[in-house]
């Protein structure tokens, strides 16, 4: 069932309309999902449009153009990669770890959400300390740069970490970063892809078919990437600065290995509720 433009205009009850045709399209929280499609559509021809991208298998996050994250809405554009909730962890693990002013980096920011997160969480635990220091809406406690190698992740991070935020860089992990950035890293995120090469094919549609694959591939074993930052990063990291990054349970044994013959001190994190395994890398 699909919902054409003339009854969206028309429909006396849209959201029982919305809800039934993305349940029969298989949206297994289409009551939710119908809610926030129509507080985000503004026209009619909008909402149909809308509707009908999620029943042809859009991810939501697509079709709202935002996704929220770490109590954030995220710009996300087409074929970005969706921040998971699960990462929300590797923002609170990392938070922990921050000091106001630290100089952060976002490698493989996606949309930018880790980053845009970490420093709106260490403003609000500012201004919770002293409310006159900072704004709790305030980006400014740390000194955030970001990176990306897809274009249209760059160009949504770009929208969620603006120049008054933070600077956004297009280009393979820290080659695009500021020399000057060099030995002087306090927190350096990377949500680096790790899913095998062949389990691409198993993951859901959504994100198989509509987020670029070079954020989720990580090569044979998935951590061909992480060997790449971990062997660069003890270069760019302050003395006692972290990288934290998230993996997979199974992969935690080569993961651990792969920052410890980089030269870092590893130590693992897990949140049950999550589903969330975070390495933290101390230099």
């Amino acid at each position: 069932m699909s919902l054409s433009r003339s009854t969206a205009a028309s429909a006396p009850l849209p959201y029982a309309v919305i809800v039934t045709t993305l349940r029969a399209a298989g949206c297994v929280f289409a009551e939710d999902e119908a809610e926030l499609i129509l507080q985000t559509a503004t026209t009619a021809e909008q909402l149909a449009a809308m509707v009908e991208q999620r029943v042809q298998g859009l991810p939501l996050e697509h079709v709202l153009g935002w996704a929220s994250f770490h109590g954030l809405r995220i710009s996300v554009g087409p074929g970005v990669f969706v921040p998971r909730r699960r990462t929300e962890f590797l923002v609170d693990v990392a938070t922990t770890l921050t000091s106001p002013g630290a100089l952060v980096v976002d490698l493989c920011c996606g949309a930018g959400a880790l980053g845009a997160a970490l420093a709106a969480a260490v403003a609000a635990a500012v201004a919770a300390a002293d409310p006159a220091a900072v704004g709790g809406t305030d980006l400014h406690a740390v000194d955030l740069h970001a990176t990306d190698i897809d274009p249209a992740a760059v160009a949504s991070a770009r929208r969620n970490i603006p120049p008054a935020v933070g600077a956004v860089y297009q280009g393979d992990l820290f080659d695009p970063l500021p020399t000057a950035l060099r030995g002087r890293i306090d927190t350096l995120l990377a949500n680096v892809p790790y899913v095998p090469t062949d389990a691409i094919e198993l993951l859901p549609a959504e994100a198989r078919v509509h987020e670029a694959r070079v954020a989720l591939d990580g090569g044979a074993d998935g951590l061909d990437v992480l060997r790449r930052v971990a062997a660069a990063a003890p270069q760019w990291l302050a003395p006692g600065g972290h990288l934290l990054f998230e993996t997979s349970e199974r992969q935690v044994p080569h993961a651990v290995d792969v920052v410890t013959r980089a030269g870092l001190r590893a130590d693992v994190r897990t949140d049950d509720e999550l589903d969330a395994t975070v390495v933290v890398a101390a230099h």
